[in-house]
């Protein structure tokens, strides 16, 4: 684009003659060479070989129609067929009318008649055709991206909308193209691997849509978009279109996934479309089941409600939609159940919403780190509480509450829970610390370390859904732990299966094994507490007690605690 704005400054453009006639090649130049740099060819093959040589130099070819060796129909097809050659404009030299129109099928800019005359006239339209070449070349420069030869973002949603307009609205698919973790195969291969691999999708995409009437641009590094006519039976060519890109790509190692909006005649934009196919590209993160995914108003509807839920976060922290909930774990080890201790449970009361389920935003929250500050918030919660129940009943109550994988990995970890427990007076024994043990496998020599160090500052440390993770059996015994917990999973119909009873007999020598006491979650009757207390277990909590309870209800069951049991927890 710099040579082309260079010569409109004034610099001397190159000009090929192309005639078998020595004396029209003479006349021509003699007429030119004042404006231009001339040079000549006798025949078509003399003159391919040198606007093959001179391609980024020539600005235009003046062609004769009839040589030996290679005319210049032949000569015309040739360069018209070349995505390089052909944006060099071909003025032809002819005498026959009929000649003029055929050439300018073939792709001629202009024609000069044979013979000469009024140079003046010659002369404009050689510099007319160079000028509306160069002005297509630099547009095309700046609406295509250089590497794939597709529109670039903006022009490309630009086109779409103008096409919609021209076609009343007409129903249009939209497709994602995303390749996968493309930035380790540029680490892998090398960008200039990298670099040939986006090449050949963006020729496949232009293949692609030349046949089927739409547009595709590169949107992004690794990601394009293509823009199709409605097809009803997508589902069944996208296979095609998907083995036909797989196999110009021929690399086993790269692999793409694509996200389809089907138009359902809604007449949704061309904006909404590609972000109803994105959302469906999504789905398919770490994904090896399938390559393609269709978007659904289901998925949409999802999609919005998750956003909606990240995005009210922060207030619904500041305004103190969220609570926490505390549900007693009682001892089994004596003659009667003994409250023994508290899990701390975030509830979310939503303005709009309602109650919104802890399954629904802690794994969303967990996704993007978010969860760090719910963790925050419900640690200070239960610190606060566990002091102000102190301070009321006389009774030191412990309360887990969980510590996710990111906070494991905060280096300042220690320091924040020490400071919280420090805030309310609490000794750090109080709070206990809940790790699921799916989280000891993510990278176990820092998990391992970071819990040794909280355990030596006093805190005790609970394994939470023991049984659902992939510990070994060595592993569990170099574990800094204070107490198992095991999965809920196992103890719903503990009573009815033979297997499950004694795969938990099993978890709880384990235990014994580690000297760790055992604690059971999601107990709902008696006859599974009655199971869970002769196989060994500790502590339990589920349903069968009580359901998680605000403070001021929790407070009450201390007071019955109290009464009933000479309750004293020290």
């Amino acid at each position: 684009m710099q040579e082309l704005l260079e010569r409109k400054k004034g610099l001397r453009r190159s000009i090929l003659i192309v005639d078998d006639d020595y004396i029209a090649r003479e006349i021509l130049g003699t007429m030119l060479k004042d404006m231009y740099e001339v040079c000549y060819a006798e025949n078509g093959a003399v003159a391919l070989d040198i606007i093959r040589r001179d391609k980024l130099k020539l600005s235009l070819v003046i062609l004769d129609l009839h040589m030996p060796e290679m005319d210049g129909y032949s000569l015309l097809k040739l360069l018209r067929a070349d995505n390089e050659l052909r944006r060099i404009p071909v003025i032809v030299l002819t005498s026959e009318k009929g000649a003029e129109v055929e050439s300018l099928k073939i792709g001629a800019a202009d024609f000069i008649a044979k013979p000469f005359d009024m140079p003046e006239v010659i002369c404009a339209r050689v510099g007319h055709s160079i000028e509306l070449a160069e002005d297509s070349v630099i547009i095309h420069e700046t609406e295509r991206d250089e590497l794939t030869g597709l529109f670039h973002k903006e022009f490309f949603f630009q086109y779409g909308k103008r096409l919609d307009e021209l076609n009343n609205n007409m129903p249009m698919d939209a497709i994602i193209v995303d390749i996968n973790r493309f930035h380790v195969v540029n680490e892998l291969y090398g960008r200039g691997y990298g670099n040939s691999v986006l090449k050949t999708i963006g020729e496949s995409l232009h293949e692609l849509v030349s046949r089927t009437g739409g547009l595709a641009c590169r949107r992004d590094n690794d990601q394009f978009c293509i823009y199709l006519p409605h097809s009803d039976d997508i589902r069944d060519k996208l296979p095609l279109y998907i083995k036909m890109i797989d196999e110009r790509i021929n690399d086993s190692n790269i692999s793409l996934r694509f996200g389809v909006y089907s138009d359902d005649g809604s007449e949704n934009g061309m904006e909404h479309r590609f972000d109803c196919a994105w959302l469906a590209c999504r789905k398919l993160r770490n994904s090896y089941v399938s390559c393609f995914e269709f978007y659904n108003d289901e998925q949409h509807s999802k999609e919005l409600y998750a956003e909606r839920l990240i995005n009210d976060m922060d207030k619904a922290l500041s305004e103190k939609q969220f609570k926490v909930y505390y549900q007693p774990k009682y001892s089994i080890t004596g003659d009667k159940p003994r409250l023994s201790s508290a899990e701390a449970l975030i509830r979310w009361f939503h303005p709009e919403f309602g109650m919104v389920s802890p399954g629904q935003f802690i794994s969303l929250f967990e996704e993007n780190g978010l969860i760090q500050k719910i963790d925050r918030f419900v640690w200070n919660e239960a610190a606060e509480q566990i002091r102000q129940w102190k301070d009321k009943y006389g009774i030191n109550i412990p309360v887990s509450v969980n510590v996710s994988r990111v906070d494991v990995f905060n280096s300042h970890l220690v320091s924040i829970l020490e400071n919280i427990t420090e805030l309310n007076g609490l000794d750090n024994s109080r709070l206990l610390l809940e790790i699921t043990e799916s989280a000891y496998t993510d990278d176990s020599e820092q998990i391992i370390e970071t819990v040794k160090k909280l355990r030596r500052r006093g805190f005790r440390i609970e394994m939470d859904d023991f049984g659902s993770g992939y510990s070994s059996l060595n592993m569990l015994t170099s574990l800094p732990i204070d107490a198992l917990k095991l999965d809920m999973k196992f103890i719903r119909g503990i009573c009815e299966n033979q297997k499950k009873a004694r795969l938990v007999g099993i978890m709880i020598d384990i235990a014994r094994l580690l000297q760790v006491p055992v604690i059971a979650e999601g107990v709902e009757t008696k006859e599974q507490m009655e199971m869970l207390k002769n196989l060994g277990c500790d502590i339990i909590q589920g349903y069968y007690f009580s359901k998680p309870l605000p403070p001021e209800e929790f407070g009450a069951l201390i007071e019955k605690e109290i009464k009933e049991n000479d309750y004293a927890y020290n």
